[in-house]
């Protein structure tokens, strides 16, 4: 049997058999995780359905010595809080955020910048087309406020409320990755 780092590298490069045996490996761990959030075992069965798809979907992009685990589990987190809030327990969620808040620790020690930086641009990658727009020309292409309501034909009121929106996004999933590190 192939290690992690095999299959993952045999996965970015398409191959169906590393996909079946990932899946095989991890369905389980997605499944047990989506029931934590979710009361409906239809739902989280959904979910791992889901997040396999988003998996093979973006298997060019991950990288064998990847936290291959955490971006399951960040892939899963984002479709259970974004697709089916309603189902969420959300009283056990803030409650596990608060708890990772309390504890003291070093989270540069546990993700170093540049897998920081990737766990971002996938998050980045996971917002709305038009917001995903309007934060990257603000963020990564240093434009104002007025030049992107300019260029996108929208009021300056809404290019703010896009990315304040966006930051608000990814500044509660990368909460979600201290609380992985704090617990696995």
């Amino acid at each position: 049997m192939l290690n992690d780092e095999s299959l993952i590298r045999q996965l970015s490069l398409g191959s169906s058999e590393a996909f079946t045996a990932i899946y095989g490996q991890y369905w389980r761990q997605v499944y047990d995780f989506s029931k934590l959030y979710l009361r409906d075992k239809d739902y989280a069965e959904e979910i791992v359905q889901e997040v396999f798809i988003k998996v093979w979907e973006s298997r060019e992009f991950i990288k064998e010595n990847d936290n291959f685990k955490g971006l399951l589990f960040i892939i899963t987190r984002n479709l259970i809080f974004n697709k089916h809030r309603k189902k969420v327990n959300e009283d056990f969620y803030k409650m596990t955020i608060l708890r990772a808040m309390e504890e003291s620790y070093d989270i540069e020690g546990e993700i170093d910048a540049k897998d920081l930086s990737r766990y971002i641009d996938l998050l980045i990658n996971e917002l709305p087309p038009q917001r995903r727009l309007i934060f990257n020309l603000s963020r990564k292409e240093f434009k104002s406020y007025r030049k992107i309501a300019e260029q996108l034909n929208l009021s300056e009121k809404t290019v703010e409320r896009q990315i304040s929106e966006a930051i608000k996004f990814i500044r509660q999933n990368l909460l979600f990755i201290i609380y992985l590190y704090t617990v696995v």
